[in-house]
């Protein structure tokens, strides 16, 4: 009768060991390092959700004033979407913020790649996460090319695995998180300060006083000047739009300064008349080197723009 009870005892301490373990675990498997999992212990867990990696990017700063890319997402978010990040800056611009509003939209979480973080992340307090080329190589995306406006299917994508591509831009897409998206787009404190002290050192030509009002102007030149009569069957803004743009401003405003930048900056040297003292060309034209003149363009007070995803975002 004894011994029976020992072996009773013996299992019951056996099992209330191996409960013990298994809620320690339970408990504790977020402090391991590669996520402990009860596989093992139970083998009809199934991992629910995909292999998504977020990583930071080599020396990207995480301090106050620098884009973080390894936010955490709500745990209702699933699903990995991303999207190409094709064109130039403005066009990468609107294919984040369409990235962002439809998967928020779609209730799934949103990743951007490495290009598109080297592109924007210098200049904006991007939060998106940055998706590894590995996981991207090994996803299995379904592909969805976009319309330039919001479609009533974007609405209701099912797609967990999806990447975007074209070149949206329209505010159809993302009128409803404007506020977002300006959070998203705030500018560096030194891009933001550099260009402030630009704008400070302006004088007007004929008076010497300090502007009353920065009027910025945009001149989109380059491909636009095939593209927009071959492709869009379209115009690229003249000499004379700008002309009763500025002169619109001038009747408006007191003491305005118009700061000039675009990719042609012979052509608007050459176009633009400077007899009033007014017109400064302040940007360096340089595309390789974009957010020094969209830094000027965003703190500006107003914006003449012609045409172009580039003098859309700076306005």
């Amino acid at each position: 009768m004894w011994l029976r009870s020992h072996r009773q005892l013996c299992l019951a301490f056996l099992l209330v060991c191996v409960l013990s373990v298994i809620f320690f675990l339970h408990i504790h498997q977020d402090s391991f390092p590669h996520g402990l999992g009860l596989s093992i212990l139970c083998p009809d867990r199934r991992l629910v959700t995909p292999p998504v990696a977020i990583f930071c990017l080599p020396g990207t700063a995480m301090g106050p004033n620098a884009s973080s890319s390894c936010p955490q997402h709500p745990a209702s978010l699933s699903g990995t979407w991303t999207v190409y990040p094709n064109g130039r800056f403005g066009n990468q611009m609107g294919q984040y913020a369409t990235l962002l509003a439809l998967a928020q939209l779609n209730g799934r979480r949103a990743f951007i790649l490495p290009a598109m973080h080297a592109a924007l992340a210098p200049v904006f307090r991007i939060t998106l996460p940055v998706l590894a080329p590995e996981v991207d190589s090994r996803t299995p995306w379904r592909e969805l090319q976009l319309h330039d406006w919001m479609s009533e299917e974007y609405a209701d994508l099912r797609d967990p695995f999806l990447k975007l591509s074209g070149f949206p831009c329209s505010w159809t897409f993302f009128h409803h998180l404007r506020e977002q998206i300006r959070r998203e787009f705030t500018l560096h404190d030194h891009l933001r300060e550099e260009a402030q002290s630009v704008l400070g050192q302006l004088r007007l030509g004929r008076t010497g006083d300090r502007p009353r009002t920065f009027v910025g102007v945009h001149v989109r030149r380059g491909d636009y000047l095939q593209v927009m009569p071959q492709r869009w069957k379209g115009v690229v803004g003249d000499s004379a739009y700008l002309r009763q743009a500025m002169d619109w401003f001038r009747a408006r405003h007191e003491a305005p300064v118009f700061v000039v930048t675009s990719n042609g900056m012979e052509w608007c040297k050459e176009n633009i008349d400077t007899s009033q003292g007014d017109v400064t060309f302040a940007g360096d034209g340089q595309e390789a080197t974009p957010w020094k003149d969209f830094a000027l363009l965003t703190q500006c007070n107003h914006t003449i723009m012609t045409i172009g995803t580039f003098g859309f975002w700076a306005a």
